[in-house]
């Protein structure tokens, strides 16, 4: 995951209650563990001196009601059909400027209580900064999370998920450690528990869902990097992340999707909500097994062919901004001072917002004023076959004005932040597009899409 030039995750029962009086009904799903000891020690000793001692609270009796798995009340069949007609839809707000990140409000904990979670499709685990105490965590806009003692083992394989290899060290068997760390070194160091998530679906039910989440009691972050949130919302590929951990209780389908829209906000969904013969369709690869990739795909500028390709495309919601690598992003420089000559705009020099913008004669307050000075680029994915998948990176999609009124290019040279050959398709080029990445059939599907109107089912139109 990045923020500018931020974050990407480096390698690193079922009780159904029907209410037919009603529309909206509550169960609770997943299975918990009580003690019934009134706290519990957690000790965590990573070897670079960041240790913690969590006392955590005893979680309420009803808790502990939850103790079947999904199979032994649904039949295959009936799980089936619930899994295909569900989904959930989550309202997202932010920007990709001025604000530099899209969030959605989750509620967690028994009560539940809200969060903001920044999301997060380059990352998998879900996390909140929370209170065991806390050792290092940022400004939150609501009280830091009160982990549950639901702990999840350090030998589950939901905790094997969060490691590189299966021979990580066990120091407390009882609980698992987690460590994650992103592109501009921000870290978040913790444990990994159990705890409901109140969820509503779009069928009309309301569920408490209990998942697996990271406590982060210890995070490392840039000194004069601010964002009012309260932790992060991983929805990789991966087992850990919240659409994974769903579809495992059969709630859903393993797709996840976006939509964010250029004006501010979206929404986010997970399961099935939109026709799939709507959308172009590219195979996901499996050059990056955790992220959303696709690939190879040759660049295209103003609609022309550069022959820079087997470029392997990663789409991540946890970057404000696109990533060429160091050839792809010449090109595009070379390509955008050529189509500018002539024309009345000029480097703005004194603009520090990105590393290239431009002036006009006067301050410019929308990219509508600028859309005619610039052309479309592409992506062009063969998909390994003989049709080739489109991705279409409009004006709007790749720039931005800043607060000096200047115009500037939202693609970076990502091989200058240590992302090597790398291309990183951010939330500026997934702007007014929805983004469904479906995990089952291993593809990714795109299409232009009006991210204000929020899908109310699965029937929704595109």
């Amino acid at each position: 995951m990045m923020k500018g030039t931020k974050k990407l995750l480096l390698p690193g029962s079922l009780l159904l209650v029907f209410l037919l009086c009603c529309s909206t009904c509550s169960a609770w799903f997943g299975s918990s563990s009580s003690n019934s000891n009134k706290h519990k020690t957690i000790s965590s000793n990573y070897g670079n001196g960041r240790r913690n001692s969590i006392p955590l609270d005893e979680p309420s009796s009803s808790s502990s009601s939850s103790s079947s798995s999904s199979s032994s009340w649904l039949s295959s069949s009936l799980l089936n059909q619930y899994r295909a007609s569900s989904s959930v839809v989550f309202r997202v707000h932010g920007n990709v400027y001025p604000v530099g990140f899209y969030n959605v409000t989750l509620n967690i904990g028994h009560p539940p209580r809200p969060y903001y979670l920044d999301i997060d499709t380059g990352s998998d685990l879900t996390w909140l900064q929370c209170d065991a105490p806390c050792t290092h965590c940022t400004q939150t806009p609501h009280p830091l999370y009160r982990p549950s003692n639901d702990l999840v083992a350090c030998r589950d394989p939901m905790c094997a998920s969060l490691h590189q290899n299966e021979a990580y060290e066990c120091e407390q068997p009882h609980q698992c450690d987690y460590e994650v760390e992103y592109a501009d070194h921000y870290s978040s160091l913790g444990v990994l528990v159990n705890d409901v998530y109140l969820l509503n679906f779009t069928n009309g039910i309301q569920l408490r869902v209990r998942m697996a989440l990271g406590c982060g009691y210890d995070q490392l972050f840039q000194e004069h990097s601010y964002h009012p949130l309260d932790g992060m919302l991983g929805l990789g590929r991966g087992r850990s992340s919240l659409v994974s951990q769903l579809n495992s209780q059969g709630l859903v389908r393993n797709v996840v999707g976006h939509c964010l829209s250029s004006q501010g906000g979206g929404y986010i969904y997970f399961g099935h909500v939109f026709d799939s013969s709507r959308l172009t369709w590219t195979p996901m690869t499996s050059t990056h097994f955790k992220h959303y990739s696709a690939g190879p795909a040759e660049l295209l500028l103003g609609g022309k062919r550069t022959g820079i390709g087997n470029l392997h495309g990663v789409f991540d919601t946890g970057s404000s901004y696109t990533y060429f690598n160091s050839m792809a992003y010449q090109a595009a420089i070379s390509w955008l001072n050529k189509e500018l000559a002539g024309k009345p705009l000029k480097e703005a020099h004194d603009d520090h917002t990105l590393p290239q913008c431009w002036h006009g004669r006067r301050p410019f307050r929308s990219i509508h004023e600028v859309r005619k000075y610039f052309k479309p680029m592409a992506l062009s994915f063969t998909g390994g076959g003989r049709s080739k998948a489109q991705f279409e990176i409009p004006p709007e999609a790749y720039l931005i004005i800043s607060n000096m009124g200047n115009v500037c290019l939202g693609i970076l040279n990502g091989s200058e932040v240590g992302m090597g050959d790398l291309n990183l398709i951010g939330d500026i080029s997934m702007q007014d597009k929805v983004m469904v990445f479906d995990n089952e059939k291993m593809m990714i599907g795109w299409a232009p899409a009006d991210c204000d109107k929020i899908p109310k089912s699965r029937h929704a139109n595109i």
